[in-house]
């Protein structure tokens, strides 16, 4: 990707979430900043997850997962599962959660917010898969702000691409 291209794709934000899945007893989650609403009547919402990644295989054999909406005050949920530490298969271990009430998908008690969603159509876009989901049930946590891709010090843009946050010019 050139870097003017970078820059732009770099310029889209949305928030910070952590994506959750569960197989037979085993629990990940990973890292999602590509989440938008896509409808009002009935709630949708997409979320974009990376064909390689353990998640995307999940999801698309379950049908299900669960989005944890990360507050500022939750800010040690993106730093971990962000980090190389999370990059592994039941990754869960070291994070309190509970499993929701319908589909039993982690909700991690350090989000803000976390939804629990049913998978109701998908589309392959490049390197990533695009779920749309409706929403199973919701429970709010804590008042928080939610985190963006503008409080964090580096941009994610697809695979192993991560650039640095360029703030020249911010006041």
């Amino acid at each position: 990707m050139d870097n003017n291209l970078a820059r732009a794709m770099a310029g889209l934000t949305t928030g910070i979430y952590v994506l959750t899945t569960q197989e037979n007893g085993r629990c990940h989650a990973m890292s999602s900043s590509w989440v938008a609403q896509v409808s009002g009547e009935p709630a949708m919402f997409t979320a974009a997850v990376d064909n390689a990644h353990f998640s995307n295989g999940v999801i698309a054999r379950t049908g299900v997962f669960g989005l944890n909406v990360v507050g500022r005050r939750g800010r040690e949920l993106e730093d971990y599962f962000y980090s190389p530490r999370a990059r592994r298969d039941n990754n869960l271990d070291t994070i309190e959660f509970d499993l929701s009430p319908t589909l039993a998908v982690p909700w991690l008690k350090l989000a803000m917010i976390a939804l629990e969603a049913r998978v109701v159509d998908s589309r392959v876009a490049g390197d990533h898969t695009i779920f749309i989901a409706s929403p199973v049930s919701v429970r709010v946590n804590t008042n928080d702000r939610p985190l963006t891709p503008l409080d964090l010090d580096y941009v994610y843009l697809g695979g192993k691409q991560v650039v640095a946050r360029d703030r020249s010019g911010w006041d």
